[in-house]
């Protein structure tokens, strides 16, 4: 009973560190798509700078992270300590470009139809974004968002093995170092539960999309 409480506390503390993370990249990523994806200017000039850092990988995230929330953050009285800031910013910065580039291509890729019926009704170009661009690119958005979260999730656990942090990736880590007769077992359950909080997030988010999704049918089950 001991090991699944501690299972337990461990999830929750990589749930609330992933949960932080994803919904920053959402903040982010969302708007900055649109934006993408409506103005072929901004479209030009953030291809490149996308296809720079998406390829990034989060154990080079995480260390440049620390070193900058170490040197900028400092507080009396925290609300959340370094470690969390290190392991949900790291997140975010991973989560980000699934969302953004599914976004991007969401809006820029809306059937031409929808644009003339747009234009026919003369709507205003708020009108135009609530009407047609957001019911028209929410799966695609959706996708991206799905996308992002099993990013997160995995990147979570990289880098709580990493930093040390308390978590699912520590709890591992940790197990394997102990190097015991029961680690193996312990690791193992480790991993299921890993695997399963990750299906029980998608399943969460697909959801989600069949409640806001306009066309019910383009959803996949």
């Amino acid at each position: 009973t001991e090991h699944f409480t501690r299972e337990d506390m461990c999830r929750l503390f990589s749930l609330e560190r992933v949960g932080i993370g994803f919904g920053l990249a959402a903040l982010v990523g969302i708007p900055l798509g649109f934006i993408i994806g409506r103005f072929a200017f901004f479209n030009r000039m953030a291809s490149p700078l996308i296809s720079l850092l998406k390829p990034v990988s989060p154990l080079a995230w995480l260390p440049l992270v620390t070193m900058v929330v170490s040197a900028t953050y400092s507080v009396e009285d925290p609300m959340f300590d370094k470690a969390f800031l290190n392991s949900a910013i790291t997140v975010a910065l991973c989560c980000l470009w699934p969302t953004l580039i599914n976004t991007t291509v969401g809006v820029a890729g809306i059937d031409r139809d929808l644009v003339n019926v747009s234009r026919v009704m003369a709507l205003s170009p708020l009108v135009h974004v609530r009407k047609i661009v957001i019911p028209a690119a929410i799966p695609m958005i959706f996708t991206g968002l799905r996308l992002s979260l099993a990013t997160g999730w995995m990147v979570l656990i990289a880098a709580e093995m990493l930093a040390q942090n308390p978590g699912l990736g520590k709890f591992v880590w940790d197990e394997f170092q102990n190097g015991s007769s029961d680690s193996l077992g312990r690791i193992m359950v480790a991993v299921l539960a890993i695997g399963l909080v990750g299906f029980m997030l998608d399943k969460f988010m697909l959801t989600l999309q069949r409640k806001v999704s306009w066309d019910k049918q383009a959803v996949l089950r």
